[in-house]
């Protein structure tokens, strides 16, 4: 397994880095995908909310048929679900394809992250920080050069060339992983059959769980129309019901009397979306602001956010050290300051900011970033336990969701109907008091974290 060590981490890496790619490139798609359908923002930004929905929702699942069915199978799995939403986009011929398309890659996408870290925690057996820290420099770069990337390609190619991009990537790591990655063990009583898994599967849950996010999710987009407000009042009550239905069933979606039991990783799942509302809000919202307010092109904006993904790929390796010497609180308390100062560096801003002002504010939230990424990750790994480590990852990512929905609720509510400098420092305003809420959160962490801080 050491001689494979590098090449078993390629293949993991190459999977997990889709969802961040996707979700990033998306960014400057946006404007491109509008005058292709002849559509306003509010309609055509339902490509990102979709794929966040359906990411939060298939998540934990596939975590959970992970465990029960076997982690590389479910690997390649995701990989082909991806492949095939990415080569049938370009050919949507219509706006409710495309996103039918796009839901599909979120769906595959969401089936390869736990999977991945389940082989990884099951299959490398030490230097996990360090680990952990090589697939975020992936995560890391795949999401941070994700807007500059897709620029060029919508430049040369239009907006298909964003998912037509995947297909090499997806080839790759299916090659690598059909050669690397072992296989998944037989279990003494025989590897359950589909029925088993789908009967293990909280079908009601699930379903329960989409009509009360994605109600919810209406009724705080469209505060006006009362076709949400009745969506809303649908999501709560869903809502009720979901909580009632988890609290009772042999077999939940969402394991909430495991929170209660476990509050160490209630504590990292909050904490984790707390992350994500303050970075995907920031990452959003600068570049609309500079687009829409300060009228700097869109290839520029793209490599502006570029500070943001140098400091995170550059700092990843480092705190993969940091947290593998001392634990993950001290790097998480860092990283919930650095978001803090960052947020308030926003509040500065006003209509002649230079933009290396705004490079370096998101430099710094950029090795926040980094800090966050090892180590919210190996604070996942050591509060969970081992047999129930791909359902844990599932959830794990259902908050950075959950986070990334929040954000785009922030960001609709404090732009509006136009973005405006009051409202970019508004928004740094309600970010800093999350970054104080993440700071108040890592110190409630253990200060020495057995098997990633003791070298």
């Amino acid at each position: 397994m050491n001689v494979r060590r590098g090449w078993f981490l390629a293949a993991v890496a190459l999977g997990t880095l889709l969802s961040p790619l996707n979700t990033s490139m998306i960014a400057v798609a946006l404007a491109r995908l509008q005058t292709a359908y002849h559509l306003d923002f509010t309609a055509v930004s339902w490509i990102v909310s979709t794929f966040y929905l359906a990411s939060a929702i298939a998540q934990p699942a596939w975590g959970k048929v992970a465990d029960l069915y076997g982690r590389k199978t479910v690997f390649l799995v995701g990989l082909i679900v991806v492949a095939a939403g990415s080569i049938a986009a370009p050919f949507s011929p219509g706006f409710g394809w495309l996103i039918g398309f796009r839901i599909l890659q979120g769906i595959g996408s969401s089936a390869i992250y736990p999977a991945g870290m389940a082989l990884v925690r099951h299959h490398i057996t030490d230097r996990h920080a360090q680990a952990l820290a090589v697939l975020s420099v992936f995560s890391s770069a795949s999401a941070g050069f994700g807007p500059a990337i897709g620029g060029l390609l919508i430049h040369f190619w239009n907006w298909p060339a964003i998912f037509v991009v995947n297909i090499p990537i997806i080839a790759g790591a299916f090659v690598l992983a059909l050669w690397v990655l072992p296989a998944d063990a037989r279990r003494t009583t025989g590897r359950p059959a589909w029925r088993q898994v789908l009967t293990a599967v909280d079908v009601p849950g699930i379903v329960l769980f989409a009509v009360a996010v994605l109600g919810i999710l209406l009724v705080l987009l469209s505060v006006h129309a009362l076709e949400s407000l009745i969506a809303g009042l649908v999501g709560l009550a869903a809502l009720g019901l979901f909580i009632r239905r988890e609290l009772s069933a042999t077999q939940p979606f969402i394991p909430l009397r495991t929170f209660a039991q476990s509050s160490g990783m209630t504590l990292v799942d909050l904490q984790y979306i707390a992350v994500n509302i303050l970075f995907y809000a920031v990452f959003f919202g600068i570049p609309t602001y500079l687009q829409t307010v300060r009228h700097v092109e869109a290839a520029d904006t793209g490599f502006i956010m570029l500070s943001l993904a140098v400091c995170s790929v550059v700092v990843a390796p480092m705190a993969g050290w940091w947290v593998h010497r001392s634990g993950v609180r001290p790097a998480l308390m860092v990283a919930g300051l650095l978001m803090t100062a960052g947020s308030l560096w926003i509040i500065t801003f006003h209509g002649a900011t230079p933009l290396l002002s705004v490079g370096v504010a998101l430099a710094v939230l950029g090795i926040a970033n980094g800090l966050n990424n090892v180590g919210m990750q190996t604070a996942l790994f050591v509060v969970t336990p081992k047999a129930i480590i791909g359902t844990a990852s599932g959830l794990f990512m259902t908050a950075r969701f959950v986070g990334t929905l929040a954000a785009s609720v922030v960001l609709d509510l404090v732009f509006g109907a136009m973005v405006t400098t009051a409202g970019l420092r508004l928004l740094g305003a309600i970010l800093a008091g999350v970054g104080i809420v993440i700071v108040l959160l890592s110190g409630q962490l253990p200060r020495q974290q057995k098997g990633a801080a003791v070298p």
